[in-house]
């Protein structure tokens, strides 16, 4: 891993502590397959290796970890997702657990959301036929849902569960929901759709990155792919990696280390700054409305959704560039 050091986007210091040990569980979760093969030179593969040098836990540490892994959960028992997500959090690991709930600084912006959000009150109407419900709608006008929910992207799937994204849309496939596959997902967007029904929905999403042909080549790879993937998600809201301090803190990834770690062409790396810092790596911050648009227009033809809009005058100048632009997501990234 030597002479890759310097160009990890992660930086120097998550690789290096981890250096003279099995680095699956820490990698694996994180990288879609193929990710070594693309990134590094045969040459650097310099063996295999042999299970039985591997340090061994004690017998004592194991049995406890099997056990907690393997305690049952009564799904039918958990009946709100703050149920749900008490359990979760004692099964999944500190890392995960610090990605997944973290937002910007001391939350604020997160429990806001979460505040304003249950000021939204139903007006119900009564004496209607509620046997006859239809949940569906049609999306663009193109594409009829079975319901208008839909999951939105998040990085990572395999964090919690070893079946990460693909298992989310063969979750969701009996109720004709769509899903919005992360740019950061654990798996390849091939490898996502596998599986999928006939008619199944994703949509794809989009960080731009500073290489502009990285961007360009993963724009081909979801063009070839439009029986399923059927717009890009551009997302606005994450121009620079966001501070997470729950993410940053997070033990086993390195909180000891300083926020960055080496440099390159002048521009520092992020070094023990948290999962969101690492991926956020390389992402372009000189989006504009009359560069962005056009260049995405060279490169696919299917419609686009812009998310993170939080204003009315983007809103507005967002439906200038229609028919390119179909709808548009209000976001802040969740509270990051």
């Amino acid at each position: 891993m030597t002479s890759f050091l310097p160009s990890h986007p992660g930086g120097s210091k998550i690789i290096l502590q981890l250096a003279g040990q099995d680095a699956t569980e820490e990698y694996d979760p994180i990288h879609p397959p193929g990710t070594l093969e693309d990134n590094l030179s045969p040459s650097c593969n310099l063996g295999q290796l042999d299970p039985d040098t591997i340090p061994k836990p004690s017998a004592d540490v194991v049995e406890k970890q099997q056990e907690d892994k393997d305690a049952p959960v009564d799904l039918e028992n958990l009946l709100n997702l703050d149920e749900i997500e008490e359990v979760a959090t004692k099964k999944i690991s500190k890392k995960c657990w610090a990605y997944y709930f973290s937002a910007s600084d001391d939350l604020f912006s997160k429990s806001f959301n979460g505040s304003v959000y249950r000021q939204i009150l139903l007006r119900p109407r009564v004496f209607v036929d509620c046997t006859k419900v239809d949940t569906s709608i049609s999306m663009f006008g193109q594409h009829k849902l079975g319901t208008p929910l839909y999951v939105s992207p998040a990085a990572m799937a395999r964090l919690a569960h070893p079946d990460g994204e693909r298992g989310i849309a063969q979750g969701i496939s009996s109720f004709g929901a769509l899903q919005i596959v992360s740019h950061n997902a654990s798996m390849t967007p091939e490898q996502i759709i596998e599986g999928a029904i006939p008619g199944q929905i994703f949509g794809w999403q989009l960080y731009v990155q500073q290489e502009r042909k990285k961007s360009e080549a993963m724009l081909a790879r979801i063009n070839k792919m439009k029986e399923h993937y059927k717009f890009i998600v551009l997302t606005l809201d994450a121009p620079v990696p966001g501070k997470r301090e729950h993410d940053e803190k997070a033990k086993d990834i390195g909180a000891h280390l300083p926020l960055t770690s080496g440099t390159k062409d002048g521009k520092t790396r992020p070094g023990g700054g948290g999962v969101g810092q690492q991926l956020f790596w390389g992402t372009a911050a000189d989006l504009t409305w009359k560069t962005t648009l056009p260049w995405l227009a060279k490169h696919t033809d299917l419609p686009i959704v812009l998310k993170g809009i939080q204003t009315h005058e983007d809103a507005y100048l967002a439906a200038q560039f229609a028919p390119q632009v179909k709808a548009i997501i209000l976001s802040n990234h969740g509270g990051r």
